[in-house]
């Protein structure tokens, strides 16, 4: 039988034809941090946030799209900024997880302050605080994230065990950020948060300041940045630069702001459900749908990649999740309209309309899911391929580009949502209760239905478009990074091996 220790020390890819260096301690300590990131973005995520400002708090509908839009876009801005000061550092920790070590502390602090509530306040006051909160959160928040997703590409040159690597990540992110949101999502039935809504939240909350700084000490100890890189890394300007002639790289930004529309239906999920299926108790059923798509996608695409190897192919599997996500939407729309739009608007759908909804969730998150995942890896290609033309390793500042725009994603997504809804006349339920005491008119459930169902169709094609040009293949990579490892063995820059422990840190 297998100990403990000796399945720790095993490498996650023990038969690969290049050499491996993650073995499965390093690689769930790494989980670990992913998961305390979907702790704090499952927290703060559109559906949840968007819900928190309008119907907890009362913020007008105008004002918090407002507010959405322009910390949204401050927030997009600090990934780049925080990119450059990333690859910048340099310390005997690495470049990374300095960063992991201390950026979850303030994390946990804003996130507190967020969710305390502030409804008893003047509605100035009220307005300045949640501003206050949502930028110190989007500040400290950029500080752990694009470190955190930068030391994937620095732990490993093997794209294989990258894959797999997040994977596994994928794994602990969709499990550990589902326990704070389901008790929000389940809010509808517990006996007292069925009235405190949000207690709820401020609870959740709670749990995410916790598990934040205690889960990203396990990354902070266990993991080790291999692809260390010496020499002057290039500025921003230069980055951005790359970016326009680095090809790939410049599809996936295209692609990840087409992506925006994909993202709408997300932002609209708790209004959805509470306004459009006038039956707030399939919310918890609908996040519990979305989690075999990230299962799913953690256990098949690096299995897929891994029987595959040389002729595996990024970019058709990308194109093949997007065929696939059109039709699923399509299929969505047709089966449920039906009984979510012609039904009286103050009467909740049938449990089989509802069944349909929550089943066609769980079906629509699956090419999602499967995209994301792979789109990890080829986001990891193009900074090889930075490397590759200019002899400069850049991480952090080429993650953080495309963080940027998945930002942007968020941002402009939710903002366009809560301003679309603001124009059909959408009226916010006036107490913090899961209760059901707002009819609203036609047009408002019209556009929901159609931001849920008709708007990620139209995404999903328009995305075949940039991905069609992104031009790194199986075999091109393996051949790239051959390349940038011999420049690295006549500098004496060779990735150390997993079997190498990472070296003790005092606290």
């Amino acid at each position: 039988m297998v100990t403990p220790k000796e399945f720790l020390s095993r490498k996650i890819v023990p038969n690969s034809v290049d050499e491996t260096y993650i073995n499965w301690k390093e690689a769930l300590s790494y989980a670990a941090g992913r998961g305390a990131q979907g702790m704090t973005t499952s927290m703060t995520a559109s559906k949840y946030v968007n819900y928190f400002i309008t119907n907890v708090l009362n913020i007008n509908m105008t004002h918090a799209s407002v507010i959405r839009l322009c910390c949204g876009i401050f927030d997009a801005i600090n990934d780049p900024i925080m990119g450059v000061l990333v690859d910048k550092t340099r310390t005997r920790y690495g470049k990374m997880r300095p960063y992991i070590k201390f950026a979850p502390y303030f994390v946990a602090l804003f996130i507190l302050l967020f969710f305390i509530g502030s409804d008893s306040l003047s509605y100035g006051l009220k307005l300045a605080l949640t501003v206050f909160a949502f930028v110190g959160l989007d500040v400290t928040y950029t500080a752990f994230d694009v470190p955190m997703g930068a030391l994937a590409f620095s732990m490993t040159p093997n794209g294989t065990e990258r894959t797999k690597l997040y994977g596994i990540s994928a794994i602990g992110r969709m499990i550990l950020g589902a326990i704070p949101t389901g008790l929000v999502a389940f809010a509808a039935w517990l006996p007292y948060f069925r009235d405190h809504l949000d207690k709820a939240y401020l609870t959740a909350a709670v749990a995410s300041a916790a598990f934040v700084i205690l889960l990203t000490r396990l990354t902070f100890r266990n993991t080790r940045e291999r692809l260390e890189h010496h020499e002057e890394t290039p500025g921003l300007k230069e980055c951005l630069r790359l970016l326009i002639s680095n090809r790939p790289l410049f599809m996936l930004f295209l692609g990840n702001v087409i992506f925006i529309l994909i993202k709408i239906p997300e932002q609209v999920s708790f209004y959805f459900t509470y306004d459009s299926l006038y039956a707030p108790r399939f919310n918890g059923f609908i996040d519990i749908a979305k989690a075999p798509g990230s299962v799913l996608a953690a256990l098949i695409v690096p299995l897929i990649v891994e029987k595959l190897g040389e002729k595996a192919d990024s970019r058709r599997f990308y194109q093949a999740c997007c065929v696939v996500g059109a039709i699923v939407n399509a299929l969505f729309g047709l089966t449920t309209f039906p009984g979510v739009m012609n039904k009286p608007a103050d009467q909740p759908v049938s449990l089989f309309t509802g069944i349909l909804v929550v089943a066609f969730t769980m079906l629509a998150t699956i090419p999602l899911e499967f995209k994301n995942l792979m789109q990890k890896e080829m986001e990891a290609e193009t900074v090889d391929y930075v490397e590759y033309r200019s002899g400069k390793r850049v991480e952090g500042t080429m993650l953080s580009i495309m963080s940027f725009t998945g930002k942007l994603e968020g941002t402009l997504s939710s903002s366009a949502a809560l301003w679309i809804l603001g124009l059909t006349k959408y009226v916010e339920h006036e107490k913090a209760e899961t209760k059901i005491s707002v009819v609203q008119n036609t047009p408002t459930r019209w556009a929901l239905f159609l931001m849920t169902t008709a708007v990620p169709i139209l995404g999903w094609l328009l995305m075949l478009l940039p991905i069609h040009f992104y031009n790194i293949t199986g075999k091109g990579h393996r051949e790239m990074m051959q390349e940038i490892m011999k420049r690295r063995a006549a500098q004496n820059e060779i990735p150390k091996s997993a079997e190498q422990e990472p070296e003790k840190v005092k606290n």
